[in-house]
Formats: structure tokens, sequence, C-alpha cells
């Protein structure tokens, strides 16, 4: 999955639930900016700023290693 896919699903999910970009960063305690850069695909995020994101979104992170 690409940072541009992430994004898109981070945003299906997020108005799936109905909650606002300002919100959802606030909740998962990143700043906004961060938050619209990885939605946009434009920021590589950390797994701990996923997992924030994911779990205010109810979601599920599944960690694939290639070598």
């Amino acid at each position: 999955m690409t940072t541009l896919d992430l994004g898109t699903v981070i945003i299906s999910r997020r108005r799936r639930v109905g909650i606002r970009q300002a919100d959802l960063a606030v909740l998962a305690d990143v700043s906004l900016r961060t938050l619209i850069a990885i939605e946009r695909g434009t920021a590589n995020p950390s797994f701990e700023t996923l997992s924030k994101i994911a779990d205010v979104l109810g979601m599920e992170l599944t960690l694939v290693m290639k070598s």
C-alpha cells in the first residue's frame, strides 16, 4: 500500500464514522498538519502515529515485513 492509498483509507474511514480532521487530530494526539499530509499521501508517518489514528477510527493495523 502506498502512502496515497493509506491516506484514502483514512479519509474514507474518518468520513464513515463522521469525524472531522481537526477532531481526529486532537483525539489521536497528532498535529492537524500531520494528519492532512498523511491523508494527502505526502507524509511518511511512523507506526506509532498510524497506530494512534487507527485506534481512534476503530481500525486494526497489520504490519507486513518484506525482504
